[in-house]
């Protein structure tokens, strides 16, 4: 009997490695083709690693191979994280999802547009407050602000109050925008008297010890990834030095971390989702995922031929990362990589193609 439960053990283990093999092949390839200089990849249960593995190199100007400890920005994938701070004080009491904006700071409101007067922080995490998008495409010209980051958020979030709101899409029924993340924000940073930055530090760095940075990762000082952008179809490597800013939306879209202590972050959603309280309460987690139709907080909401998913996508046009949880299988997968256009994008799409075909999603 032992016997043969080794060779079945034997058996199942090669098939793993042998099935793992031949998803690195196809990742990679498809990395060539598609141009993209570093693509790494995770598949992961709420309790164990499935696969991961690091491909390509830190930049196509250099010889340095990828590996897992290298740091990716991931653009608005930022955005769930922010949701998950805020969702900590809404359980203790701090906010309520229904807390009205102008609740928190009463003295704007009389400067505002009055169609947003009674917008929340649900609202806003939903994107239904039909708030300017601010994504970098005819954005109204943004005055230059003073001050620290917290200090120039919240000019800007009293500039963005004053300008006309945007239509709610009727079939989405939401108008995306990073400005919303900020506007939440700031409703946080008010009651908790600490700035997004000081709260991203206490609950991921502090408290869940995941490694959190700000901005893109540094490349100058250490041997880590160069985010590319595509100038006349050519791919081009940005240092970290280079001048850059989210236009005041750090909120939505600038952290920095490697994909080994990204995927802890997604277990504890995949936990969550499965009924587990943890850092959240399921109960919370539910109402992150699932509480609003198309957009919920912080992740698409999709429910499409019999399949239930969380999904989100984040670029600032340098670096590229996609994520699917398959919330009804108890999966989730992570693509990170170092460029943006649309070959990185399709290639990318191809990735994930491969990966849930591969593990029955």
């Amino acid at each position: 009997m032992r016997f043969k439960q080794f060779l079945f053990a034997l058996f199942t283990l090669t098939s793993l490695v042998c099935f793992g093999q031949n998803n690195v092949q196809y990742a990679d390839s498809i990395r060539r083709i598609s141009n993209i200089p570093e693509l790494s990849y995770a598949v992961v249960t709420e309790n164990s690693i499935s696969e991961i593995q690091a491909l390509g190199k830190h930049s196509i100007n250099l010889n340095d191979s990828a590996t897992l400890n290298d740091r990716f920005h991931i653009g608005s994938n930022t955005k769930a994280m922010t949701a998950f701070i805020i969702a900590k004080y809404v359980e203790n009491g701090k906010l309520k999802w229904t807390t009205k904006f102008f609740d928190i700071y009463p003295e704007w409101k009389s400067n505002s547009n009055s169609v947003y007067h009674n917008i929340t922080l649900q609202d806003l995490l939903a994107h239904r407050a039909r708030i300017q998008p601010f994504q970098g495409d005819n954005d109204p010209i943004i005055p230059e602000f003073k001050g620290t980051k917290q200090e120039k958020r919240r000019s800007f979030g009293k500039f963005v109050l004053t300008l006309n709101p945007v239509e709610i899409d009727t079939i989405h029924k939401f108008a995306y925008s990073n400005a919303d993340y900020t506007l939440a924000t700031l409703m946080l940073e008010k009651i908790t008297k600490k700035s997004w930055e000081q709260l991203v530090e206490k609950v991921f760095n502090k408290d869940l010890k995941l490694n959190v940075k700000f901005s893109w990762p540094e490349n100058q000082k250490t041997k880590d990834t160069w985010g590319h952008s595509s100038e006349n179809g050519k791919l081009m490597p940005v240092p970290s030095n280079t001048d850059y800013r989210l236009d005041y939306t750090e909120p939505a879209g600038d952290i920095n971390i490697k994909l080994e202590d990204y995927l802890k972050f997604i277990q504890l959603n995949l936990q969550g989702l499965k009924g587990r309280n943890n850092y959240l309460t399921a109960k919370t987690y539910e109402f992150i995922h699932k509480g609003i139709d198309n957009y919920s907080l912080g992740w698409y909401n999709i429910y499409e031929n019999g399949k239930e998913l969380s999904t989100h996508s984040g670029t600032a046009g340098t670096y590229y990362t996609l994520v699917h949880i398959d919330r009804i299988n108890g999966k989730a997968y992570m693509i990170f990589t170092n460029s943006f256009n649309q070959e990185t994008q399709q290639g990318v799409r191809l990735v994930m193609r491969k990966l849930k075909k591969n593990y029955g999603s």
